[in-house]
């Protein structure tokens, strides 16, 4: 059986990478929603039909569970989603809690980044309603980073000129830690902390969400024993992925996250 990944896209593939360091015995599915990339943009509704649908599609796959790796689809609809499976499903939301506990401490601020949808919806609210208690978590929405992802455009030059402008209303500063809150954004890290004082944290989920699989996994006596190299099976909008050249797309947004890894 295998676990599988979804997003709206590639930028689920960050969460998923988290996941192979931890369990790398394991086999994995990875569904992205290209047809309907990016969600962040379009309506609630429209958002929840596409989630189920994807959904219904993976659960017919011999999964043994689900990481719903996309911060807007998780704020959305994980709840009713695990009310329909019975397999676990597991979301990621933005790291909010440590970066506050983290940033009080140096009394700086939290600045969070994600997409507008993430950061309109109630799921959103409650959390830094829950943690913020002095006023010190602000945010921005950074669609066109996802439309860099998207394109698989990672040219610095081009991505810190976008991220400037955006943020040229802030004193960075003022920050002690950058939160992630979009899969997309981690394969733009090192540019991000060029852009803030050097003792600026820049964090995401994906670290904690696998963290939390693996000990879902093992509590139901669910890890893989073999104690052999896993597997992925990369799937586009209910459509398995068999041609070579996106394959090795998928496969270069790895290494590319390993290089990451490596400089972090």
């Amino acid at each position: 059986m295998r676990i599988a990944f979804f997003d709206s896209g590639i930028g689920g593939i960050t969460v998923l990478h988290q996941a192979m360091r931890l369990l790398p015995d394991e086999d994995y599915l990875f569904y992205a929603d290209t047809l309907h990339v990016p969600y962040g943009e379009k309506r609630k509704e429209e958002v929840r039909k596409y989630v189920f649908d994807a959904a219904e599609f993976i659960a017919n796959q011999d999964v043994k569970a689900l990481v719903v790796a996309c911060n807007t689809a998780t704020s959305i609809a994980v709840e009713d989603l695990r009310q329909k499976y019975p397999f676990p499903i597991l979301g990621i939301e933005p790291a909010v809690k440590p970066a506050v506990i983290e940033s009080e401490k140096r009394r700086k601020k939290v600045l969070v980044l994600a997409t507008k949808l993430t950061l309109k919806e109630e799921k959103y609210h409650h959390l830094v309603a829950r943690i913020d208690k002095h006023d010190i978590v602000d945010s921005l929405p950074l669609p066109g980073l996802v439309q860099f992802a998207e394109h698989f455009e990672f040219n610095e030059e081009k991505v810190a000129r976008y991220l400037s402008e955006q943020l040229d209303s802030f004193d960075t500063s003022e920050y002690g830690t950058v939160v992630l809150g979009c899969t997309h954004f981690p394969y733009f890290k090192d540019t991000i902390k060029k852009l803030f004082p050097h003792d600026t944290a820049v964090i995401d989920g994906g670290p904690g969400t696998a963290r939390n699989l693996q000990r879902v996994l093992e509590a139901r006596h669910l890890v893989n024993q073999t104690a052999q190299e896993g597997t992925v099976s990369f799937y586009q909008s209910g459509t398995k992925v068999e041609s070579e050249e996106t394959l090795r797309r998928y496969r270069n947004l790895l290494n590319r996250l390993d290089e990451l890894q490596t400089l972090a």
